[in-house]
Parts: C-alpha cells; structure tokens; sequence
C-alpha cells in the first residue's frame, strides 16, 4: 500500500542577485510503499538533501507535492507544521542532534514531551524501545558521555518513539566508524522487517545495500532506481556500485517515476 506520493516536485532557487535560476530539483515522481526500506543515493548537489527536506516539510517545493498516508504535505498551514512532523516523521541526522545538557532518557523523551504525553505513559513507551535498541544501562547518561554507535542508537529511539509512518534518516553512517555503521544499519533492517518504513539519503554503497530499492538521482532527476529482489547485501553492494559508475559516465535522461529497472 502506497504511504508515501513524490509527484513531479520541482524546487528553484533564485540567486542571491536574482539574476538567475538553480533547479535544484527537476519533476521527481515516485511512490514509498508501507514497509519498505528506500535509499536514495547520488552524487553532492544532485538535489537528495532537497528532496529529503521537501519531504520532511522543512522546505516547500516550487510546483508539485508530497503526499504522506494521502495527505498533502505543501499546503499544510505553517502553525501546524511542527506537530505534523512531530507526529508522522522519525528523523535520524548524520550528526545526531542530540542535547548536551539533556540525559539520553530526556533526548528521547522530548518529543513525547512536546506532545504533552502524560509522564507514566511516556515511561511506559521508553522501556521496550530502550531495551530493544540496548541501551537501557545509558539512560541516565549525558551524550558526551557514550560513544558515537550510542549516540546514534539514541537518536534512533528518539526517532521512533512516536510510532513515526515513515523514518527518514540523513546520511546516518557519516560520523560512525565500520563497527558502528554496520550495527546501525542491521538494527535498520531489523526495524525495517518488524514493519517499520524508512526512507535513508546516503553517499555509502555499503549502506544503500540493506536497502530492498535505491533510487539514483543526478542533476535534480531521477536516474535509475533498482530492486534487491533476492540478492544478499553483496550482490546487491555489487550492483549499486554498477550503477553508481554509470550514473557518472552517462548523460541525463528522463525522469522514471513508476517505473522499474532490473540493472
């Protein structure tokens, strides 16, 4: 079942003359269906991180919409904004954004705070997700004082505390050595499988490989997409880098929204 509708987004920025035009993105179109685990990858200034924003309603596309469980997401009133995401989106940033003078128990708390979600209720919340992501022993921790792994296993709980329809996770391996980024992205494919949603913008092959479809954007496009079907990770690892070499050689074409490539 479709939860997620990209439909021709176009963003375009105006110099800071304006004398002249950025087309950040270029008519995007595609569908995220409930339970799937989506990587977009392509190379700095491809218009991913626009994408990513327009989708989290950080930022308005110029024509087009984001639909999330049939809802338009640009004509949401601003006022409301905040609590839309609050209540439909998980997000998982490459830097954490965690907050040095709150407990790790309080950075994953504050969005139930933000809600206004009764003290036992929010407890009650708490302990599985701690206990299923492991991290109950550093509740009562400050983030200076975990490590990185830690850190971003925290910002996961905080993401989907709320029971988000969609986590959406950006470049969440950058900060995090090997160890870190491969125990991330296996609790990634766990989530994933116990029917969580995820949408993940990345530069890592690697990473895009626990994915069950990448998306290949260029130019504000979108270039190819494939599926992982039933290849294991390195096969898979294998085919995106594949296309990550062709996506460099080849010149732009046209948008596939709907489509599907078996490259």
């Amino acid at each position: 079942m479709e939860l997620l509708k990209i439909e021709n987004v176009k963003r375009i920025y105006n110099t800071k003359l304006g004398f002249s035009q950025c087309i950040a993105l270029s008519g995007v179109s595609f569908e995220v269906a409930a339970g799937e685990f989506v990587s977009i990858m392509g190379p700095s200034g491809s218009g991913k991180s626009t994408l990513l924003n327009i989708i989290a309603s950080l930022d308005k596309p110029t024509s087009g919409d984001v639909y999330l469980d049939g809802r338009g997401v640009k004509n949401i009133p601003e006022r409301e904004l905040a609590a839309f995401r609050r209540d439909n989106l998980g997000f998982v940033f490459q830097e954490f954004n965690l907050l040095d003078t709150f407990s790790v128990r309080d950075n994953i708390l504050l969005p139930l705070v933000l809600s206004n979600m009764r003290v036992g209720k929010m407890q009650s919340r708490l302990a599985p997700v701690a206990q299923s992501l492991g991290i109950s022993h550093l509740l009562d921790k400050f983030p200076f004082e975990i490590s990185g792994g830690e850190k971003q296993r925290t910002a996961v709980a905080r993401a989907i505390i709320t029971n988000p329809k969609i986590i959406l996770a950006d470049e969440p391996t950058g900060a995090l050595d090997t160890r870190s980024s491969t125990n991330l992205l296996e609790l990634f494919s766990s989530l994933n499988k116990s029917g969580h949603t995820l949408l993940m913008v990345t530069h890592s092959a690697m990473a895009a490989s626990y994915a069950s479809r990448v998306l290949f954007i260029r130019d504000g496009e979108l270039f190819n997409q494939i599926y992982r079907g039933a290849d294991n990770n390195r096969t898979f690892y294998e085919r995106i880098v594949s296309n990550l070499t062709v996506l460099e050689e080849e010149p732009p074409r046209l948008s596939i929204a709907g489509g599907k490539s078996n490259a």
